[in-house]
Protein backbone atom coordinates (compact mmCIF):
# COMPACT_ATOMS: atom_id res chain seq x y z
CA UNK A 1 0.00 0.00 0.00
CA UNK A 2 1.15 3.31 -0.92
CA UNK A 3 1.40 6.31 1.95
CA UNK A 4 1.08 10.19 0.28
CA UNK A 5 2.22 12.78 2.63
CA UNK A 6 1.45 16.73 2.14
CA UNK A 7 2.81 19.46 3.20
CA UNK A 8 3.50 23.26 2.02
CA UNK A 9 -0.20 24.79 2.35
CA UNK A 10 -0.47 28.08 4.27
CA UNK A 11 -2.13 31.82 4.27
CA UNK A 12 -1.13 33.59 1.90
CA UNK A 13 -2.25 37.33 0.17
CA UNK A 14 -3.58 37.38 -3.27
CA UNK A 15 -0.68 37.11 -5.85
CA UNK A 16 1.30 35.32 -3.41
CA UNK A 17 2.65 31.94 -4.01
CA UNK A 18 3.14 28.20 -2.39
CA UNK A 19 4.93 25.11 -3.29
CA UNK A 20 3.24 22.29 -2.44
CA UNK A 21 4.97 18.63 -1.53
CA UNK A 22 3.88 15.30 -1.42
CA UNK A 23 5.92 12.25 -0.42
CA UNK A 24 5.16 8.41 -1.12
CA UNK A 25 6.18 5.62 0.46
CA UNK A 26 5.98 2.08 -0.48
CA UNK A 27 5.72 2.35 -3.87
CA UNK A 28 7.20 2.52 -7.11
CA UNK A 29 7.33 6.01 -7.22
CA UNK A 30 9.07 6.35 -10.78
CA UNK A 31 6.39 4.55 -12.37
CA UNK A 32 3.43 5.91 -11.20
CA UNK A 33 0.99 8.93 -12.77
CA UNK A 34 0.97 11.46 -10.28
CA UNK A 35 -2.23 14.31 -9.58
CA UNK A 36 -3.18 17.26 -7.47
CA UNK A 37 -6.94 17.44 -6.88
CA UNK A 38 -8.65 20.36 -4.68
CA UNK A 39 -11.86 21.00 -2.72
CA UNK A 40 -12.94 24.59 -2.57
CA UNK A 41 -15.24 25.34 0.23
CA UNK A 42 -18.81 23.80 -0.54
CA UNK A 43 -17.84 22.56 -3.64
CA UNK A 44 -16.63 19.37 -5.56
CA UNK A 45 -13.35 17.70 -5.37
CA UNK A 46 -11.83 18.85 -8.72
CA UNK A 47 -8.78 17.92 -10.92
CA UNK A 48 -5.80 20.75 -10.78
CA UNK A 49 -2.54 19.10 -12.12
CA UNK A 50 -1.25 15.62 -13.83
CA UNK A 51 2.17 14.36 -14.21
CA UNK A 52 2.91 10.72 -15.77
CA UNK A 53 5.77 8.67 -15.07
CA UNK A 54 7.23 9.94 -18.55
CA UNK A 55 6.51 13.75 -17.00
CA UNK A 56 4.04 14.66 -19.50
CA UNK A 57 1.68 17.39 -17.46
CA UNK A 58 -1.92 18.32 -17.75
CA UNK A 59 -3.70 20.77 -15.76
CA UNK A 60 -7.24 22.24 -15.40
CA UNK A 61 -7.94 25.53 -17.51
CA UNK A 62 -8.75 27.53 -14.29
CA UNK A 63 -4.64 27.43 -13.47
CA UNK A 64 -2.99 26.96 -16.42
CA UNK A 65 -0.03 29.24 -16.73
CA UNK A 66 -0.19 29.90 -13.02
CA UNK A 67 0.80 26.66 -11.23
CA UNK A 68 3.47 24.00 -12.52
CA UNK A 69 3.45 20.12 -11.34
CA UNK A 70 6.62 18.43 -11.44
CA UNK A 71 8.11 15.57 -10.20
CA UNK A 72 11.43 14.13 -8.29
CA UNK A 73 12.06 10.07 -8.49
CA UNK A 74 14.97 10.67 -6.26
CA UNK A 75 13.33 12.04 -3.88
CA UNK A 76 9.83 9.76 -4.00
CA UNK A 77 8.26 13.57 -4.31
CA UNK A 78 5.64 15.56 -6.79
CA UNK A 79 5.23 19.28 -6.28
CA UNK A 80 2.64 21.76 -7.14
CA UNK A 81 4.54 25.18 -7.72
CA UNK A 82 1.45 27.40 -7.25
CA UNK A 83 2.06 31.31 -8.45
CA UNK A 84 -0.17 34.31 -8.49
CA UNK A 85 -2.95 33.03 -6.31
CA UNK A 86 -6.10 34.09 -6.15
CA UNK A 87 -8.91 33.50 -3.64
CA UNK A 88 -11.03 31.31 -5.44
CA UNK A 89 -7.88 29.07 -5.20
CA UNK A 90 -8.67 28.09 -1.56
CA UNK A 91 -8.99 24.76 -0.84
CA UNK A 92 -8.03 21.41 0.66
CA UNK A 93 -5.55 20.55 -1.70
CA UNK A 94 -4.85 16.21 -2.22
CA UNK A 95 -2.22 14.22 -3.78
CA UNK A 96 -2.95 11.07 -5.49
CA UNK A 97 -0.92 8.72 -7.43
CA UNK A 98 -1.93 5.48 -10.00
CA UNK A 99 -0.30 2.26 -10.09
CA UNK A 100 -1.97 -0.43 -12.55
CA UNK A 101 -5.30 1.46 -11.84
CA UNK A 102 -5.18 1.78 -7.90
CA UNK A 103 -4.90 4.92 -6.64
CA UNK A 104 -3.85 6.10 -3.42
CA UNK A 105 -4.68 9.44 -1.67
CA UNK A 106 -3.10 12.10 1.04
CA UNK A 107 -4.60 13.54 3.48
CA UNK A 108 -4.71 16.92 2.34
CA UNK A 109 -3.17 20.06 3.04
CA UNK A 110 -5.06 23.63 3.42
CA UNK A 111 -4.70 26.24 1.47
CA UNK A 112 -6.19 29.86 1.97
CA UNK A 113 -5.94 33.18 -0.80
CA UNK A 114 -6.87 36.22 1.29
CA UNK A 115 -8.36 39.00 -0.83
Amino acid sequence: QVQLVESGGGLVQTGGSLRLSCVASGSIFSRMTANWYRQPPGKQRELVATISRDSTTNYADAVKGRFTISRDNAKNTVYLQMNSLKPEDTGVYVCNMIRLGVPSWGQGTQVTVSS
